[in-house]
């Protein structure tokens, strides 16, 4: 069956079905082998994308911007400074001129429902850049690290370690869409909000996975051909960084740890790394690392991405 997303936002994975995601990572995978042919193609030609930040970004401005120019678009950034959204004017305002002007926003803000406003009244398609709540161009980017090594998403089984944050929350939506066993392995007190997990346990039983929390990293691990895990202290927590190494002790992804998951189970951390906290250096550089494809990926992730919605 043909998939339609033009027109679409994306505000979280929840947005998308199994087969939406899979078209997305099949037309990037394609766009990646293709680059020369999709330059001259020019499919965002005349198209431009507004970029909205409230967070400072390395990955996000720069995949989303050399990705649009790519496809023969133009990207425009506004900086926290610029639209102080929700402060000089209405989200819902900022929504509605930007739409005027642009063809796709993106934004990269703090409040998940600051995104979910500009959405709502948005007449373009918004994609949510990253949240509080959720990351989904990310894990786009890493659906697709992980289909390249493996040529298949659904059977498999991940593991995420660290703090139950917005990138885990939209791993466990993702995973369950596309039908891939999926634990989170996360320090008492710090796993994902208990409505979280249920409404991805509810979306796993339609696919018929399983989607669970541990407090046990190396049983996380066990048997898994995925490990994944980010910065025990998020932006915005940078105040909470020293308490949380004591309680995160253990929960890094390191050669003792890869020994429970498969021989040839693959490493994904979504960076920033903090080398000798989440995950240390030698093991992000095996040779079953994948962190440097999927920066790389959230470029060809987000270009599928646009080509989709705004077809």
């Amino acid at each position: 069956m043909a998939v339609n997303l033009s027109g679409r936002n994306l505000i979280s994975m929840r947005d998308l079905s199994g087969t939406e995601i899979l078209a997305i990572v099949a037309l990037a995978e394609k766009l990646k082998a293709n680059r020369e042919a999709t330059e001259r193609e020019a499919p965002l030609k005349n198209k431009t994308l507004v970029m909205i930040f409230q967070k400072p970004s390395l990955r996000t401005r720069v995949s989303f911007e050399a990705g649009t120019t790519r496809l023969g678009g133009h990207a425009i950034y506004l900086a926290p400074a610029d639209i102080k959204l929700g402060q000089r004017e209405t989200t819902e305002d900022i929504a509605i001129v930007v739409s005027r002007y642009a063809d796709i926003i993106m934004a990269r803000v703090f409040g998940h429902d600051i995104v979910e406003d500009l959405g709502k009244y948005a007449g373009v398609p918004v994609i949510n850049g990253l949240s509080d709540f959720e990351h989904p161009c990310q894990i786009l980017a890493d659906f697709l690290a992980i289909y390249e090594r493996r040529g298949r998403l659904d059977g498999m089984s991940g593991c995420y370690i660290g703090d139950g944050n917005n990138v885990a929350n939209s791993l466990m939506f993702g995973a369950a869409r596309v039908g891939m066993n999926f634990t989170v392995a996360a320090p008492p007190g710090f796993e994902p909000k208990p409505e979280v997990v249920g409404e991805a346990q509810k979306m796993a039983r339609e696919t018929g996975v399983t989607i669970r929390v541990t407090n046990d990293p190396a049983e996380g691990a066990r048997g898994a051909d995925w490990l994944y895990t980010d910065v025990w202290a998020s932006m915005g927590q940078e105040g909470e960084a020293e308490a949380r190494k004591a309680k995160f002790q253990g929960f890094q992804i390191n050669a003792e740890l890869m020994k429970h998951a498969k021989p040839d189970a693959i490493i994904l951390h979504c960076l920033p790394a903090h080398y000798g906290e989440e995950i240390d250096y030698e093991t992000s550089r095996a040779p079953n690392s994948a962190i440097f494809d999927q920066a790389e990926n959230r470029m060809h992730a987000q270009n599928a991405l646009m080509v989709m919605l705004a077809g």
